[in-house]
């Protein structure tokens, strides 16, 4: 099952809805993933400042020493912002090195993104619950992503949940299973990836990161994963000032967008776009099957 969302606001008015609405959205979709939710926000980003976002196995975590020591470990000033179990680190030093030292360094945390303007934030138990908690409605920003989950291959955990990003501002969210994702992943490390679950949907984000590495833009990037990744899907992806769809070949899994002037935006389900303002008068279709749908806010 699962449900996924994704809005992308070409109107900057409308950034301080981002969050209601995501929120809205999401909440429509929460009998598809009763069990865990997680979504992502692009925005508020400040020059020469990246953001790593973690969650802690609980609310006994002291965040400040972690904070401390990542400051030592990576010789440049952190900040730390504490949401429930959330810590968000913000750092005037390489985001990538803050991200790979708490991985190797603080077992007790998970690491969700790093970047300039991503913030990730997941939970187990009803997704109204979870955004209610974490305080979704209330955020502004210019795209958002949001995923229910239920977890038909791997344990009910915060981690497993989405969003996955392992690259700089680039998260994906994902609704199938793909076959080939233990081979992929073991490429993945020798091009220097470092994942921290078993999820296939981990090793799909490491591979966006990997190609955007490599050179290619978004587009590019997940054209390429058509002949790379195997399997039934349908992706969600965010990147620093972007926003793109794509279903597998096959297209097995329920899909719809729609478009306005003021905005962009996905649901497995119509129901999800139901409340978003000016739908009545939006462009609504399916997007087909190994296509590239991608919008920017440079374009």
């Amino acid at each position: 099952m699962c449900g996924i969302v994704g809005l992308f606001l070409k109107n900057p008015r409308l950034e301080p809805e981002l969050g209601r609405l995501t929120a809205t959205m999401l909440s429509e979709l929460r009998d598809r993933g009763p069990d865990s939710a997680g979504f992502a926000v692009y925005g508020n980003a400040k020059p020469g400042i990246a953001k790593v976002c973690a969650v802690a196995a609980g609310l006994g975590l002291a965040w400040s020493d972690v904070g401390e020591r990542l400051a030592k470990a990576i010789c440049a000033d952190v900040a730390v912002e504490v949401i429930e179990d959330h810590g968000i680190f913000s750092t005037t030093g390489d985001g990538e090195a803050a991200r790979t030292w708490l991985i190797g360094n603080v077992p007790e945390v998970t690491v969700l993104s790093q970047g300039r303007s991503i913030e990730i934030f997941k939970g187990v138990g009803d997704p109204d619950a979870v955004a209610a908690r974490l305080g979704l409605a209330a955020r502004s920003g210019s795209h958002a992503i949001g995923h229910t989950r239920m977890a038909t291959e791997s344990a009910v955990t915060v981690a497993g949940s989405h969003p996955f990003s392992t690259g700089q501002d680039t998260c994906l969210v994902h609704n199938g299973s793909l076959s080939n994702h233990n081979r992929l992943r073991e490429t993945l490390k020798r091009h220097g990836e470092h994942f921290q679950t078993d999820n296939d949907t981990e090793v799909a984000a490491a591979y966006l990161a990997w190609r955007t590495r490599e050179g290619d833009n978004l587009r590019q990037a997940l054209e390429r994963s058509l002949c790379d990744l195997d399997g039934f899907y349908t992706f969600v992806v965010g990147t620093r000032d972007g926003f793109a769809v794509l279903r597998d070949p096959i297209a097995c899994k329920p899909a719809v967008m729609a478009e306005t002037p003021d905005w962009v935006a996905f649901g497995t389900e119509f129901r999800a776009l139901a409340e978003l303002p000016g739908i009545d008068h939006a462009r609504i279709w399916e997007p087909q099957p190994a296509t590239v749908y991608a919008w920017s806010q440079a374009a």
